[in-house]
């Protein structure tokens, strides 16, 4: 559709030249993410300031015209396509660091902000802020907030919603406000910090966040585990978290996955049936008590090797087949289709099992790796053909079947966006579902931000 020309006239009164387009080329190039799915915007903004927000969902309220918020676009669920075309605010140029405090351990920044050079940006201060999505060169902090994205040291530090205090927001009626504190503690009403974190930008636009830091470690360790086949790593990773010391990183990778990261990266991959990556950090003098403890809880029935690296290089080497896989999947399959699950830890073997059940059953191809300390294994089906591209959404219902059998969810760090939404009557109650379209009609009343996305 086309916008109205009062919505464009008064759009552009607040927005300087090169900063509100609806040129056809720049549209095309926010017409898509990550997932693949793409729908053209009818106008995309580059807002610098809170004030053009408030503004500019307040005129498109007006007009009952969408509202899809972007970071860099990365994420793989869809969140950000514009399936109802609209305004896409793309938030690349709010992209300030605008303070770190040490002393209070925050920072304060802009959602554009890359999550990597906030990271480079605190690392003379001594601090990091934990999420760590693999994508950090190129995601916002933004997006991060918006889908709860977070990494491998989740299973230690927590996603966005441990490491976030407070945030600056505009909801669906135009109106701004802030919710949360710079304080560590605080017990002053209901929590709508965490509401809006993974809210996938369908409740309010993020256009500040107040981040809790945490100090670097000195030391760090790297373990490298394998296995005879996927049940006995599973095994391990349900012991290795059932034990004090908590890794810093715990990745599952199982034996297809292997295979193609060995293929594509050479013999420094090693042959087993399943591998896991494991880390430890803290101060050097605790880090040898630490290493024995996770390395007696990794050993069992079924380990084959295990290898604790004793330099950077070594470290480098033993993360050659995690950093191998994701080009070795598109080279088998450009239509990959990328999901993370999550499971209780102790079901994790369960899970593993039943997707090989599931592989078999429907003669997919499916490749399973993943964060693996907190349960949430990344399900990567890859199908190179139309024939294998239908047996593989048949497959991907039963697999969201068997992970709320096993007590899990649909989501670890991805989101639900797009892709998922209709398989939400199967993780939450009616009840529930009712209860969030309530609270998405508090900040959002007349719908326009974001239609389309999480709930069904």
């Amino acid at each position: 559709m086309k916008l109205p020309d009062a919505l464009l006239a008064a759009l552009r009164s607040h927005f300087a030249e090169g900063s509100l387009t609806t040129d056809m080329a720049e549209r095309l190039a926010y017409a898509y993410d990550n997932s693949r799915r793409n729908a053209l915007p009818d106008a995309v903004a580059f807002p610098t300031t809170h004030e053009q927000v408030e503004a500019l969902v307040g005129l498109c309220r007006e007009h009952r015209v969408p509202v899809i918020a972007r970071g860099r676009g990365t994420n793989t669920t869809g969140a950000t396509v514009p399936v109802d075309g609209g305004v896409v605010v793309s938030f690349e140029r709010m992209n300030r660091i605008v303070r770190i405090d040490p002393d209070n351990r925050l920072a304060v920044v802009e959602p554009g902000v890359l999550n990597g050079d906030l990271q480079q940006a605190l690392k003379p201060h001594g601090f990091f802020w934990p999420p760590d999505p693999t994508s950090s060169p190129w995601c916002s902090v933004g997006g991060n907030l918006a889908c709860n994205s977070a990494g491998p040291r989740t299973v230690k530090y927590g996603s966005p919603r441990e490491n976030t205090l407070g945030l600056r927001a505009v909801a669906g009626t135009g109106e701004g406000f802030r919710c949360g504190t710079y304080t560590s503690k605080g017990a002053t009403g209901y929590d709508l910090t965490r509401l809006l974190i993974g809210s996938e930008g369908t409740l309010a636009l993020i256009t500040e966040a107040t981040l809790k830091l945490t100090p670097k470690p000195s030391g760090l360790r790297t373990m490298r585990a394998t296995y005879r086949d996927v049940g006995a790593a599973a095994r391990a990773v349900a012991r290795i978290m059932a034990q004090p010391v908590t890794p810093c990183a715990l990745e599952f990778i199982d034996d297809v996955a292997l295979k193609l990261a060995r293929d594509h990266g050479g013999d420094s991959v090693p042959v087993a049936g399943a591998m896991l990556m494991i880390e430890v950090d803290g101060e050097p003098d605790t880090l040898p008590s630490a290493v024995e403890a996770v390395s007696r809880a990794a050993r069992g029935e079924g380990l084959e090797e295990l290898k604790v690296a004793q330099t950077a290089e070594e470290t480098q080497a033993l993360w050659s087949a995690r950093k191998a896989l994701s080009p070795a999947q598109r080279t088998i399959s450009p239509n990959k289709i990328n999901e993370d699950v999550v499971v209780p830890v102790s079901r994790l073997p369960e899970l593993v099992d039943g997707i090989k059940a599931l592989a078999k059953k429907h003669d997919v191809l499916i490749v399973s790796f993943g964060h693996a300390g907190n349960g949430n294994l990344h399900v990567n089906l890859l199908p190179r053909d139309d024939a294998e591209r239908e047996r593989s959404h048949a497959c991907l219902a039963e697999v969201f079947a068997l992970v709320i059998a096993l007590e899990g969810t649909l989501s670890g760090e991805h989101g639900i966006g797009l892709v998922k939404r209709e398989f939400m009557p199967l993780a939450l109650q009616p009840t529930t579902l009712h209860l969030m379209r309530n609270v998405k009609a508090a900040f959002d009343p007349d719908g326009i931000l974001n239609p389309g996305k999480l709930l069904p």
